[in-house]
């Protein structure tokens, strides 16, 4: 009786728990498809139990993102400054494709957990251990954007094509003729869907590529003793 008594005993339900089942069931069927109640089926719970961990769902999503950013490994590396960070946002670039649902999750969140602040405090002492001023480093920080987070937000968002064939090139062919350069350059390279994050032009190679001008550039103004009081500003 007692053997069958721990056998079915079950493992407590914790906010940690709660989490990490949404963060892969997000992973499983896309967050679009998360709700308290497939949660709660997939911790074998009543949805009336997980409320005494979350909330509500935008208290779960806040926690979710908690859990990504944990994901990045913050421990530094690299011969400088440069490396360090380079290192450091690429490993948040990881975590990223890992969960390819995380991008729009933070974009739509409204305020940052400590989690989120500590990576962020993390990443600015890198730039100030490296000798960057206050100054230059709050500019590198709105230069970096979405990129401290491992993704690059789109201005627009892309559509995605028509199914039919006809109709498909029937459209390209009118946008065309509205905006050749728009065309111009979308057809000018090529990206692998599979290193990608969004449904832009975000893969690898385009991250990378962005990251290294922007990190060059933080380099030269650096070197510089550039400041935003300037009177020409940059040059």
């Amino acid at each position: 009786m007692a053997q069958s008594g721990i056998a079915g005993r079950r493992t407590p339900l914790s906010r940690e728990r709660v989490l990490n089942a949404a963060v892969a069931l997000a992973d499983e069927a896309g967050v679009e498809s998360l709700s308290m109640r497939k949660l709660s089926e997939k911790l074998d719970v009543v949805p009336m139990a997980l409320y005494k961990h979350v909330a509500n769902k935008e208290e779960l999503l806040d926690g979710m993102v908690e859990v990504i950013v944990s994901e990045i490994d913050t421990r530094v590396r690299g011969e400088n400054w440069k490396d360090a960070v380079r290192l450091r946002i690429l490993s948040a670039r990881q975590a990223m494709l890992r969960h390819r649902w995380a991008s729009q999750v933070i974009e739509s969140r409204t305020k940052a957990p400590p989690v989120v602040l500590e990576y962020m405090d993390s990443l600015i002492g890198l730039f100030r251990a490296g000798g960057l001023s206050a100054d230059l480093t709050h500019h590198v920080m709105h230069a970096l954007g979405s990129r401290m987070w491992g993704f690059t937000q789109e201005v627009f968002p892309t559509p995605p094509p028509p199914a039919d064939p006809e109709v498909r090139a029937a459209m390209f062919h009118q946008v065309a003729r509205q905006y050749p350069y728009i065309i111009e350059i979308a057809t000018a390279g090529s990206h692998e869907q599979e290193t990608a994050v969004g449904s832009g032009c975000d893969d690898q190679f385009e991250f990378e590529f962005a990251l290294s001008l922007l990190l060059d550039g933080f380099e030269r103004l650096h070197q510089q003793n550039w400041t935003s009081g300037q009177a020409h500003g940059v040059r």
